[in-house]
């Protein structure tokens, strides 16, 4: 029946979470033990587990107003992932945990673990426990992430050097103005909710938003032409945060070249729809989980056979400070403007 709700109740925190994760398998032979014990057990053989963990909060990370819950629980494995690729390591193994208020029914919850059990299958990770807790201030959404690395292909942020090429992957600045108009057609939809939200034309920004990949395939691309990047990390605050902090621990300056910034066609046009300025975009927006890496000069011989990765500048001494050589021939300092989750 599609209208049935359970309750959550019904089923009990043991119950409730052997409903959601009876139909997880597993796809590494370093998970020993899974879900249903009072712990998983993993074995990396040798190699280095890396672990990262990601808390996501209903009104401060995503909106349930627009935001389908099968998409929030994809995105949610995702963004962790991509923490596991920025190291360069494989990722293996997530934990999810939820603090749910009982507005949630059982089938909401079995939609968002839909969504997680496909991030799962497509990146070929093992669901090996978590928790449930009641919540009164919203939803709450905790993922761990572990990922397994060859010690000596472990990729740090510190550890650039001068002369290095600054490269990114995919584009920048879509998921950003995919946000822009979602709280546009929310704020409509309040003052006037018969005017329905006007997403034309505009999938490719709400799908950067809504549905995020991690860059596995560049992680890929590294290992079959034998590229080891000298710092990397992913795109979550905005490429303008995310560089500075690579010079900032690689105790290094750099030269970004505005012209070599990638913006997809439909996120310029929307950002210029919005009276915005695709760069600001691209620098500040954050939520792109891209990667951003730096390269010894030898290997660019090697990116150019890929059109995912874009070489936008290049490591400094750090008496040069961090600027922006502009289209119009200017320097700019450039400055951490991305998303801060405790601004007011």
């Amino acid at each position: 029946m599609a209208n049935q709700r359970t309750e959550i109740g019904e089923l009990g925190e043991f119950g409730l979470i052997d409903h959601l994760t009876k139909n997880f398998e597993t796809y590494h032979a370093s998970t020993i033990l899974g879900v249903g014990d009072d712990a998983a057990v993993i074995d990396h053989l040798g190699k280095q587990t890396v672990i990262t963990t990601d808390l996501l909060l209903e009104g401060i990370h995503f909106d349930l107003a627009y935001t389908p819950l099968k998409h929030l629980g994809y995105k949610a494995i995702v963004v962790n992932l991509s923490d596991i690729y920025a190291m360069n390591a494989m990722p293996t193994q997530v934990t999810v945990s939820l603090g749910i208020s009982n507005r949630f029914s059982v089938e909401a919850l079995d939609e968002m673990y839909e969504g997680i059990y496909l991030a799962c299958e497509r990146y070929k990770v093992d669901l090996v426990g978590g928790d449930t807790s009641s919540s009164n201030k919203g939803l709450i959404i905790s993922v761990t992430a572990i990922g397994e690395a060859v010690p000596e292909k472990l990729v740090k942020r510190s550890t650039a050097g001068k002369g290095d090429l600054i490269c990114v992957s995919g584009d920048l600045g879509g998921a950003f103005l995919g946000l822009t108009l979602m709280e546009r057609e929310k704020k409509i939809f309040a003052e006037n909710p018969q005017i329905q939200p006007d997403l034309e034309n505009e999938s490719y920004i709400v799908g950067r938003l809504l549905k995020p990949e991690a860059r596995k395939d560049i992680i890929d691309f590294f290992e079959q032409q034998e590229i080891l990047p000298t710092s990397m990390m992913d795109v979550s605050d905005g490429i303008s945060s995310e560089v500075l902090h690579l010079c900032r621990q690689s105790n290094l300056g750099c030269l970004i070249y505005e012209e070599k910034i990638p913006v997809a066609e439909p996120a310029r046009s929307a950002a210029f729809k919005f009276g915005l300025d695709p760069t600001v975009c691209a620098l500040n927006g954050g939520e792109d989980y891209e990667l951003i890496f730096t390269l010894k000069q030898e290997d660019h011989d090697k990116i150019v056979l890929n059109e995912e990765i874009s070489v936008i500048g290049y490591m400094t001494e750090l008496e040069e400070g961090c600027n922006l050589f502009t289209r119009g021939g200017n320097r700019f300092p450039i400055s951490a403007q991305g998303w801060n989750a405790f601004q007011k």
